[in-house]
């Protein structure tokens, strides 16, 4: 039976709170090189930009806006994010690693994509994240079994839009004016324009940006600041922002109303 509609979900920052991790290890990556600890502000205005999706390239592009005289090379850039994220071999055993992979936060539990079974929604992930990290979440942690995933390495990263074309017509069937409509629920302007050069690449399919707000902009002392970064996820082309994952649901509902 064709699904009612497609819902395709990035990873960090909306199925689990990376605050503690991805985002740390940004933090101590570039002060591991340049003795600086970027402030929470200066990473999201970065991602606001919407070309900085890789975390790896928004450190170096970090450091090299502070003015450190000599940029690592990239590839020893990766492998000290890597200790600090992972904390042991990302091919590993999960089992044994050590970093702050291991301090994540869930945003949503295993029921919440049975939900969406249930209403006739399909799902899948387009992430930027790396496979041995997305399948942690989704496989280990959540119970999800082969999960449609779209990770790091699979298509060029966001906002490219050749990944979330790939994985919404392998659910959809064929994309085009009578294929059910495809939405992406993210947390960065880079995940918005992804919906907006989806829609030039096929302009006959109805495809939806959802947009939220990463849990770190959640807390009491953050609010104008959330304020600000919602208002960007909207000057992007955002069609809705939501509160949280769990209201995408309901969200999409309305859409498709």
């Amino acid at each position: 039976m064709s699904p009612r509609a497609v819902l395709l979900f990035d990873i960090d920052g909306v199925i689990r709170d990376v605050g503690g991790s991805y985002r740390r290890a940004i933090v101590e990556t570039v002060q591991h090189y340049s003795g600086v600890r970027p402030e929470p502000s200066a990473i999201d205005a970065l991602k606001a930009e919407g070309c900085w999706n890789n975390d790896w390239e928004a450190s170096l592009e970090l450091l090299r806006r502070g003015g450190l005289a000599q940029l690592p090379a990239f590839e020893a850039l990766v492998e000290v994010f890597n200790g600090f994220y992972f904390g042991g071999d990302p091919e590993g055993d999960p089992g044994a690693w050590q970093g702050f992979i291991g301090s994540e936060p869930l945003l949503v539990e295993r029921n919440f994509f049975d939900d969406l079974s249930a209403a006739g929604v399909a799902w899948g992930f387009v992430s930027g994240a790396e496979p041995p990290s997305a399948r942690f979440v989704l496989e280990q942690r959540l119970g999800l079994s082969r999960p449609p995933l779209i990770a790091m390495g699979d298509a060029p990263d966001k906002p490219d839009p050749t990944g979330f074309l790939h994985l919404a017509s392998n659910l959809v069937g064929s994309l085009g004016a009578s294929a059910a409509p495809v939405a992406y629920l993210g947390d960065t302007v880079a995940d918005v324009l992804t919906v907006q050069r989806a829609r030039q690449v096929q302009p006959e399919q109805r495809f939806l940006s959802l947009a939220v707000a990463p849990p770190h902009l959640h807390s009491p002392e953050a609010g104008e600041r959330r304020g600000r970064y919602e208002a960007q996820l909207r000057e992007a082309g955002a069609d809705a922002v939501i509160p949280n994952t769990t209201a995408v649901l309901a969200a999409l509902e309305q859409a498709l109303s």
